[in-house]
């Protein structure tokens, strides 16, 4: 899930069409002065949006914030495989300080 500021066609297009996501659940940004969008995906969205499912877009929002206060926001990585695996590592962090707050 995401939020209007990613969404570019370009976005759009990487989920779909490189990545397999069939549904992205991105809200379309209202441009002013017209009502239906021009690009292929974004009309696609106009069409297919699920607005329940993006209520349940707080529950994401809620573990970055968690991630970056517990964990910082910065990145000390500087190649692009690296920053990659630094995520990765922060996200298993995180949800084993969950679980040993759960047991």
């Amino acid at each position: 899930m995401g939020d209007a500021a990613y969404d570019a066609e370009h976005n759009h297009s990487l989920c779909r069409d490189e990545l397999g996501i069939r549904s992205t659940v991105i809200p379309i940004n209202r441009r002013r002065g017209r009502k239906w969008p021009k690009t292929r995906y974004r009309r696609q969205m106009k069409v297919r949006f699920f607005k329940r499912v993006y209520g349940q877009r707080w529950q994401v929002e809620s573990a970055f914030s968690r991630n970056k206060r517990l964990l910082g926001s910065a990145l000390r990585a500087r190649s692009w495989k690296s920053q990659q695996w630094e995520c990765l590592l922060r996200v298993l962090t995180h949800n084993l300080m969950i679980l040993k707050c759960v047991a």
